[in-house]
């Protein structure tokens, strides 16, 4: 095995010619205030545009080409008014019976027909001089009107999702139940109209116990009030100008509701990594004696090349959703992309602006001696940043982190063993996982969806908050063998396991499709739910057709995110797989190391797993959960583990070439495997806990969301950063890289030849003058 040339050889002198990086760092800090001002311009007309023409966020889980889909189309073109999107209107009047206002309620039926995509309103209420139909004996009552008569649902159709119409609709609404309300009547609204009038997330107490806790550990990490303060401004900016970006995105795309809390999570948590990483080197160049401006262009030139690679990486991560094939997924990956670019935008030009703008006074206020990078020893005759190297690189070091990586050089078995356990153990509810859409019974009692969810538990059971449409298309069936059909799908449909009840089929208006209704034994996002709607679509249905030329099909709300699940559980590995694939190949092409791609790989699995045991664990065990202000146990929602599985690699990539950068250029100036080990964990172990310390904060924050998504999104993103930055980078990164020693560095020929050269540090010109062994052809020996 060969080692590639040294890029710094014993006759290096000085830095080459500035690279466009170093260029851009330089013109940013020497003209601050044009930057600054260009950066404020672009934040104020953002703002104004996304106020003014910005769209709004909506939940819409059309699945095209679904079978659920298929249903609803068949329904809608031979029965419109029964075709579409339901909703319920849920009446409630525990003094008297619902009977009594039949007035107000046919007054609201009639005006809720009226509002713009409305294709029906069904009253509760039999015709009058009828009594209400009582359910056969033995089975549950199902409605639309309890058994006494206390209860009732005005069950609306629109003709399109009502989530999508904005929460003005909800005025129209209001206004068509108001003679209810004014008599006295309970009114709540259930499914897409009441996930519609839930309040707009208000993430401003997550954002500041985040900033809080970023502005403690930045004191506490760096000792500088104007050290701490430049991530929090530029990572703010970064975040207010991508979510006004979203916001006018959102006018022309349907983004789900949840994209800008998620957004705002990731573009908090990257933008101060970003600029953490940037000024942490700033600051030690001025520890060196250069000066302000070229301080700031030799920050972006190597800490900013390292930058823009793991953002990037961020980036193809999140666009590497499209992979499922769901536009809803693939819309939540380009909106955390969005706030990722103006991160990386704003630690590439704002940073250095502002870095300009302080000059030399960056330590001027501080709370304790500052520290730069390293807290090793700087060695005999090394004073202030003097000596073989000016980040302590080549001087001895005595650090605590560096203490700490020789002892992992002398056990690493033991390390790797531990690491290893503590995933493990983490890991063990993954097994367990069970996929699923989280229903309105897990919400909190003051949204409107959880009043009505519980009122009809409690008059119609659980199973009323998810019917499922039956639809048999029968038009290609002739007219003499549809009463034999209709027999034979009839006998199919008694008795079926999970079912509730099943109401008897009926032939539309055209007498070309028959529809009924299945309600499950369980809540909608109960897993017994999800079976049944599986049975009808795989085995019921199909056998009430056998035979013919009609098809079957199970729509709905219910239908459409089990149909959503499905692909979503489907299309998870080949997710994965290509995560898995682009972390390996971009180590490799970034360090040219097989085995050190590999591990990265493999590490990131095992991160992500530890994650996943932890959600599942609090979510769906209950362990925590009432704590985290979660009714009972819940599903984890199916598209989670896919946005955390991008997320969490691109995240962990930040702090994977952060450290492997380091031990990389360590390993080429003295190919010592080992040593450059010690040397990288203890220059960066600092940085990188203060890094995660942030993030975490920042993710955690989140758990107080009212959102659920958002609290498990919060929760896995946090515990991930936290796994990636202890037990991986801590334990088995140190382990694994002691134990591969120089072969963590080979790469076959054929392949070094073919692969792209990328430099996540560029050339550092403190240490250029630093020469390698054997005159900078270096050899890693075997």
């Amino acid at each position: 095995m060969s080692l590639p040339k040294s890029p710094r050889t014993s006759g290096a002198t000085g830095p080459g010619p500035k690279g466009a990086l170093r260029r851009l760092g330089e013109w940013c800090a020497r003209h601050f205030v044009i930057v600054i001002v260009l950066w404020l311009v672009a934040l104020a007309g953002l703002q104004f545009l996304q106020r003014t023409y910005g769209g709004d966020y909506s939940d819409n889980f059309a699945l095209p080409g679904s079978q659920s889909q298929q249903g609803s189309d068949v329904l809608k073109k031979h029965e419109p008014k029964a075709g579409g999107y339901s909703s319920t209107v849920v009446l409630h009047d525990a003094a008297k019976p619902l009977t009594g206002f039949g007035g107000q309620i046919n007054s609201a039926v009639t005006s809720l027909e009226k509002l713009p995509e409305v294709l029906s309103a069904q009253s509760p209420l039999p015709p009058p001089g009828t009594s209400a139909p009582k359910p056969p004996a033995g089975t549950p009552d199902v409605g639309p009107l309890s058994t006494d008569a206390r209860t009732a649902y005005i069950t609306v159709r629109f003709s399109v999702q009502p989530s999508t119409l904005g929460s003005g609709y909800l005025t129209g609404v209001d206004r068509a139940v108001q003679p209810l309300r004014s008599a006295g009547v309970d009114v709540e609204y259930g499914g897409p109209l009441g996930e519609l009038a839930r309040p707009k997330a208000n993430d401003k107490v997550s954002e500041l116990i985040g900033f809080g806790v970023a502005i403690v550990v930045l004191l506490a990490g760096f000792g500088s009030v104007l050290a701490a303060g430049v991530p929090l401004v530029t990572a703010l900016i970064g975040v207010i100008c991508g979510l006004g970006a979203l916001g006018l995105l959102a006018a022309a795309f349907t983004f789900a509701t949840v994209s800008p809390t998620l957004a705002t999570m990731i573009g908090l948590g990257v933008g101060i990594d970003y600029a953490l990483f940037l000024i942490t080197r700033h600051r030690q160049n001025l520890m060196d004696g250069r000066d302000p401006v070229t301080a700031a262009g030799l920050a972006v030139s190597t800490s900013g090349r390292a930058v823009l690679v793991s953002g990037c990486t961020v980036i193809i991560a999140l666009t590497g959703l499209s992979v499922s094939g769901v536009s809803f997924i693939a819309k939540l990956g380009v909106a955390a992309a969005v706030t990722v670019v103006s991160a990386v935008l704003g630690a590439l030009t704002l940073v250095p602006a502002l870095l300009g703008l302080i000059g030399r006074r960056m330590d001027r206020f501080r709370v304790r001696k500052p520290i730069a990078e390293s807290d090793a020893g700087t060695g005999a005759g090394a004073d202030a940043g003097a000596g073989a190297g000016a980040d302590g690189q080549d001087a001895v070091a005595h650090g605590t982190w560096h203490r700490y990586a020789q002892r992992v050089e002398r056990r690493p078995w033991w390390f790797l063993a531990g690491g290893v356990i503590v995933v493990a153990v983490l890991a063990v509810p993954v097994f367990s996982i069970q996929l699923g859409h989280i229903g309105d019974g897990a919400d909190p009692k003051s949204f409107t969806d959880r009043r009505a969810f519980d009122l009809m538990s409690s008059a119609f059971g659980p199973g009323s908050n998810g019917p499922l449409t039956l639809v048999i298309d029968q038009s290609a069936v002739p007219q003499a063998d549809r009463s034999a059909l209709a027999s034979q799908a009839g006998k199919a449909l008694t008795q079926v396991p999970g079912a509730a009840t099943i109401t008897p089929l009926k032939a539309t208006s055209d007498g070309d499709v028959l529809t009924g209704t299945a309600y499950s034994t369980q809540a909608p996002q109960n897993a017994d739910t999800t079976d049944l709607t599986n049975r009808l679509v795989d085995d019921i249905l199909p056998q009430a057709v056998r035979g013919t030329e009609a098809h079957g099909y199970v729509t709905g709300t219910t239908a459409a995110q089990v149909d959503f699940l499905d692909i979503v559980a489907e299309r998870l590995p080949l997710i994965i797989a290509v995560v898995v694939a682009l972390a390996f190949l971009i180590i490799l092409i970034v360090f040219r190391g097989l085995l050190v791609a590999l591990k990265a790989a493999v590490l990131n699995v095992l991160s992500i797993a530890a994650s996943y045991g932890v959600v599942v664990a609090v979510f769906q065990w209950g362990w925590g959960g009432p704590a985290l202000g979660v009714s009972g146990k819940v599903p984890i929602e199916s598209y989670v583990p896919m946005m955390m599985f991008a997320i969490v690699f691109g995240l962990s990539m930040d702090y994977e070439i952060f450290l492997l950068s380091r031990v990389h250029e360590a390993w080429l100036r003295t190919a010592d495997a080992k040593a450059g080990v010690a040397h990288a964990l203890e220059i960066t172990a600092r940085v990188i806990t203060c890094a995660a310390l942030i993030m975490v904060s920042v993710f955690a924050a989140f758990i107080i969301s009212d959102n659920i998504v958002v609290k498990m999104l919060g929760l896995g993103l946090a515990v991930s950063v936290l796994i990636d930055a202890t037990v991986v980078r801590l334990l088995l990164v140190p382990a694994v890289m002691t134990l591969l020693g120089p072969a963590a560095w080979w790469t076959p020929r054929w392949l070094d030849r073919i692969l792209p050269h990328v430099s996540t540090e560029g050339e550092d010109p403190r240490a250029a003058a630093s020469p390698g062994p054997r005159g900078g052809e270096q050899k890693r020996g075997g």
